[in-house]
């Protein structure tokens, strides 16, 4: 049996509750000589010695399938612990606390768990889910590399729980799918998930136990950028996988601009964050488009899009992208009737762009009746 002091996030009891798997008893502790600060350029805090003292969490008696659980979820942050004494309300304990290792992270700005609860809790929750799912299975180094995904998918998760509209469709009920087993084969940017699983018919009755995959990636935000004065789009072109797999002679994709959401930002903040990234535009205002699955039928993946005004003069069109990511862009100019052409020739075939021009073109009026007038 030990004792654990924690100082940081799993101070929020819902997180420690699912790293551990259960619910644990704690109390409120110091540990003396030491402070708590934002990890620089990380969603989680760091420890450092100096200051009035650390405030946290005492839990005792954790067993070792509890430290087995700890320590995967710590580990993979490069974290491990060390034994020091803290002030449990009066009491001196000798507890194990988590530490980074030597020059893993750097201390940033003071932390507190209400702003890191603000902004990080709820996606670190969910994300935790996943990591834990992975306990005994996959170690904790492997499990956390592609972490950064994790935490996207734990938020698309979050938005998926949306209330939508339920006019035509069955309303389902907790017990309506029973999953039997569940594995991922393949993990990395992307993951593969395979499921075995009972549904409930349309008669009542629940299927056989089926066996179903599905290709998991996080929610993208996409807009297609355009100048209601000048009457035009602006369209980007980059190489695209999906074509070259399929055997595409052409697989430079005719698309309009988009990217994944990160975490800690909603999918307007993405597609504003992604025309400065991949065509340097700044846009004056989003005009909602469509939000759906483009493959629902394997894919997980969940569309937000948007008509994005913006000025769109001779010369804006260029190279872009972020060079880190690998990404070469090409922006093309194009009149709203070339545009129209295009699409038209069956040169534009990725579902966004072909949905965008279809929304655009019945929305175009409105929009530019509203810019003449200067509404």
């Amino acid at each position: 049996m030990a004792d654990l002091f924690f100082y940081g996030t799993l101070c929020h009891r819902p997180l420690l509750s699912v790293v551990l798997g259960r619910e644990p008893e704690s109390v409120k502790a110091r540990l003396p000589g030491h402070s708590v600060f934002w990890a620089e350029g990380e969603n989680f805090p760091v420890i450092d010695a100096g200051g009035e003292g650390a405030q946290g969490l005492l839990v005792e008696g954790l067993g070792p399938d509890d430290l087995a659980r700890l320590d995967h979820y710590e580990a993979g942050f490069a974290y491990s612990t060390r034994e020091l004494t803290v002030d449990a309300q009066g009491r001196q304990v000798v507890a194990r606390v988590y530490f980074p290792e030597a020059g893993s992270v750097k201390p940033g700005a003071p932390w507190r768990l209400e702003d890191w609860v603000d902004r990080w809790g709820a996606v670190t929750v969910e994300a935790a889910a996943d990591i834990m799912r992975l306990f005994g299975t996959v170690p904790a180094k492997e499990a956390f590399r592609r972490y950064r995904m994790v935490l996207m998918q734990a938020a698309s998760r979050l938005r998926a729980r949306a209330v939508r509209p339920l006019r035509l469709r069955r309303h389902a009920r907790p017990d309506d799918v029973q999953v039997d087993a569940w594995r991922q084969p393949y993990a990395r940017f992307f993951a593969v998930e395979e499921y075995d699983l009972r549904f409930r018919r349309f008669d009542g009755t629940m299927s056989e136990t089926v066996n179903r995959a599905a290709f998991i990636s996080a929610d993208a935000a996409v807009v297609l950028p355009y100048d209601p004065v000048r009457d035009r789009v602006l369209l980007i072109e980059q190489f695209r996988m999906g074509p070259y797999a399929r055997g595409d002679a052409e697989p430079w994709q005719i698309e309009s601009i988009a990217g994944r959401i990160d975490p800690d930002e909603t999918p307007e903040e993405a597609v504003r964050r992604e025309a400065k990234e991949e065509a340097g535009l700044t846009l004056s205002e989003l005009v909602p488009a469509a939000n759906y699955y483009p493959t629902p039928g394997a894919k997980a993946e969940y569309l937000y899009t948007y008509i994005g005004l913006a000025d769109l003069p001779d010369g804006v069109a260029g190279i872009g992208g972020v060079e880190h990511e690998a990404e070469d862009i090409r922006a093309h100019l194009l009149s709203f009737e070339n545009f129209m052409d295009l699409l038209d020739s069956g040169e534009v075939d990725n579902a966004p762009l072909l949905v965008l021009g279809m929304v655009l073109a019945r929305k175009r009026p409105a929009i530019r009746k509203r810019h003449r007038s200067g509404a």
